[in-house]
């Protein structure tokens, strides 16, 4: 199974993978990281260092970020590893929700290209079906 590791600035990370178990139930391969206005670089680095360990059950793992440019997706972009490591930003809970869904034997590289579709799938404005 391909695992996942959700890096944010505040709270964000652990209230949506807490989200997404009220949603499915929980998990052990999805995990948050969160980092705070205060919290230190190397810190924070050996954090996810260590947190994707644990989600690495040897099929690699998808990283979700919320901002790209920010200190979670730069620390994360460290640890992009064709193959085994992939890192995608703007995380929002559909990306979340398709990683607990994903099917037996699926690869990272596929999973993580679902992923980032989905997340663009889910983003709408009210005015595009409503004001039709």
């Amino acid at each position: 199974m391909i695992g996942a590791l959700v890096v944010t600035h505040g709270q964000l990370a652990q209230e949506l993978v807490a989200a997404a178990e009220m949603i499915v139930g929980e998990f052990s391969h999805i995990q948050a990281v969160s980092i705070g206005w205060h919290d230190d670089v190397n810190d924070a680095r050996k954090e996810i260092e260590t947190r994707l360990s644990e989600v690495n059950e040897g099929s690699g793992v998808v990283v979700l970020t919320d901002m790209f440019g920010g200190t979670p997706s730069n620390i994360a972009f460290s640890f992009h590893e064709p193959g085994s490591v992939d890192v995608i930003t703007g995380v929002n809970l559909p990306m979340i929700l398709k990683i607990a869904s994903q099917t037996e034997g699926e690869t990272l590289e596929t999973l993580a290209a679902a992923v980032r579709d989905q997340g663009r799938a889910s983003i709408s404005m009210a005015s595009d079906f409503l004001d039709k």
